[in-house]
């Protein structure tokens, strides 16, 4: 009897989303799982530069100091096009920065902007984020924030941002093989 050669199986692509609080530990933990995916990943940065911001450039000096030398950063909004073009693992820190720019982008702070094409506009992001997560050819995670634990914000464009913070966590969460809560640096699994 003669056995069939047996191919390697490719390996599995996978899809984690990271959520928590401020300080929560949830770029630290994201770091930490990257580090075990691969030494030459990316590590894509959404927040920008906020000149004459010192506070942010400590926060984004710290972030840098942290990781390992092999990593390549780039600091984009540009998500879903670097996705679907990736071949090394890659660390999306964050979408709750990701989106403050989209929502700056559509005008979503404005309730006209928002009511007459931004609210569209925002929709078509997310499903370009969503397809392009969906369809990583290498393994990914993000970070995001869990920012509807609290009070209802008093103004409008607040509660939007909230609204669809949740919004952008549901649909990523979805289409995530594994989705984790990070709770007082304590990495809780969801799914």
């Amino acid at each position: 009897m003669t056995l069939p050669i047996s191919q390697p199986s490719p390996p599995r692509v996978t899809r984690t989303l990271l959520l928590g609080g401020a300080r929560s530990g949830k770029s630290t933990e994201a770091e930490r799982r990257l580090t075990l995916l691969a030494d030459d990943a990316v590590y894509v940065a959404t927040g920008g530069l906020r000149a004459g911001d010192d506070d942010w450039a400590d926060r984004v000096r710290h972030h840098r100091e942290r990781r390992p030398a092999s990593w390549e950063t780039v600091e984009t909004t540009a998500v879903a096009e670097l996705l679907r073009a990736a071949t090394r693992p890659v660390l999306v820190d964050c979408l709750t920065l990701w989106l403050t720019a989209m929502m700056d982008e559509v005008d979503a702070w404005d309730d006209t902007a928002w009511h007459d094409q931004g609210r569209q506009a925002l929709a078509e992001r997310f499903d370009e984020l969503e397809d392009a997560w969906r369809a990583a050819p290498v393994p990914v995670l993000a970070v995001s924030n869990e920012v509807g634990l609290g009070i209802v914000p008093e103004a409008a464009g607040v509660r939007r941002f909230r609204d669809e913070q949740g919004r952008l966590n549901q649909r990523i969460a979805a289409a995530s093989d594994s989705v984790v809560l990070m709770v007082a640096g304590i990495a809780m699994t969801v799914r």
